[in-house]
């Protein structure tokens, strides 16, 4: 079975998606990216990884929206879950960590 490529998006991926792709990274043969929606984002959300990604998990209604307005047709065809997760969180947060693996864990197998 091919590995899962899994996209985490939040606004600026510096706190959220970037802890999600830390602690899924690796995990289950999982491969694992993050990206964010804004313009001063680390690392920025663009087609090659809407393209590249099976499952796509955002932090935010917000970060949906963003990403059905650019890049619209590649979205539809994929599978994009909405975690409600707001940026009230810094990196590596343990309640962070925390409610990922508990809302992540209703699509995917998670770390313990």
């Amino acid at each position: 079975m091919k590995n899962i490529k899994i996209l985490f998006v939040c606004s600026r991926n510096k706190w959220r998606s970037l802890t999600a792709e830390k602690i899924f990274h690796g995990f289950n043969d999982y491969d694992v990216r993050s990206a964010g929606t804004e313009d001063n984002a680390r690392i920025k959300v663009s087609n090659g990884h809407i393209g590249w990604a099976d499952l796509i998990f955002v932090m935010e209604k917000k970060h949906l929206r963003r990403l059905q307005a650019k890049f619209g047709d590649m979205t539809s065809s994929k599978k994009v879950i909405c975690l409600d997760i707001s940026d009230d969180y810094q990196f590596m947060d343990d309640e962070l960590i925390a409610i990922l693996k508990s809302r992540v864990s209703e699509y995917i197998q998670v770390p313990e």
